[in-house]
């Protein structure tokens, strides 16, 4: 039993299957197939069951998972510790991101980082907050950027608080009001993010607390696409503030949201008791400098 085995595996529970599993580790779907049956000869036992075209896990499976999740996230952490030996003229930045904000919030920041430690690598992803929190506790990467709250298992480090707005047509009905809350929209379709994003369940449940049940009529990661959509009139979107005033155009209105627990609260996290390399923690300290967040971390 190797690691990159073990790390094929629990990218096709991951992912949801070969094929997904085959782009994200570089490799054939035959390949992926192959790893996954090595691991099962070497266990005595399948991992999978498998019905037509879907698997899902056996008990076994479900073991094996949860046991390869330690065992990536503790060779991670002895190769960050090794790393750290030599300081940060070498080493390597493993970061999570999601698409929603980011050029915002960490653009200047990885410019500045690169010139102070210019022979460090930094290997960066992008995915909703969901994925992310799952890459975290896997140990692929360091760091996450996360919306609060973040899961129990994690400490965190506030980046950024921004209250969220409604962006409408312009010849909405609500266009120009002072502010609006979701019993407000309850007859305007809405346009949410991909699953995955944490935006959604903080609208839908800001929704569910004002007993609106909102209509979906699309969803999408791109924030461009989804204010052209508003300005076509499919429906009504939300985003931060930040992001709201740098996409206007004269094609749509922007209304402050006037709901509790709706802010869109981003934060840097890592796992509570794992070696956080020293790559990271110049990251952390960089966007305390930049961003004049707090030192301490929260958890």
């Amino acid at each position: 039993m190797n690691l990159r085995t073990l790390r094929t595996f629990v990218e096709v529970v991951r992912q949801g299957g070969f094929s997904q599993a085959a782009e994200v580790v570089s490799l054939t779907q035959s390949s992926v197939s192959k790893a996954v049956r090595t691991l099962e000869d070497e266990l005595g036992t399948p991992l999978f069951n498998r019905i037509g075209h879907k698997s899902e896990l056996t008990a076994a499976g479900e073991i094996t998972y949860r046991r390869a999740l330690v065992l990536l996230a503790e060779r991670s952490d002895l190769v960050a510790e090794i790393d750290d030996l030599l300081g940060l003229k070498r080493g390597v930045l493993r970061i999570g991101l999601p698409p929603v904000g980011s050029g915002e919030l960490f653009a200047a920041m990885f410019a500045l980082y690169r010139r102070r430690y210019p022979d460090i690598e930094i290997q960066l992803i992008e995915h909703g907050s969901k994925k992310l929190a799952q890459c975290l506790q896997a140990g692929q990467v360091d760091l996450a950027a996360l919306l609060v709250p973040v899961e129990g298992e994690f400490e965190y480090q506030d980046v950024r608080v921004e209250p969220l707005m409604v962006v409408m047509p312009m010849d909405h009905p609500l266009a120009g009001r002072a502010q609006v809350n979701f019993s407000d929209l309850a007859d305007s379709p809405f346009i949410l993010y991909e699953a995955g994003f944490a935006l959604n369940p903080i609208i839908l449940n800001a929704c569910e607390r004002r007993g609106v049940v909102p209509r979906v009529t699309a969803r999408s990661a791109q924030i461009d696409f989804i204010v052209d959509l508003v300005s076509a009139g499919l429906g009504v979107a939300f985003l931060p503030q930040m992001l709201a005033h740098k996409h206007l155009h004269p094609g749509i209105a922007l209304t402050p949201l006037n709901e509790p627990r709706t802010d869109w609260h981003i934060a840097l996290a890592w796992r509570r008791h794992a070696h956080l390399p020293q790559a990271a923690r110049a990251w952390l300290e960089l966007a305390r400098e930049m961003g004049n967040v707090p030192a301490a971390a929260n958890g």
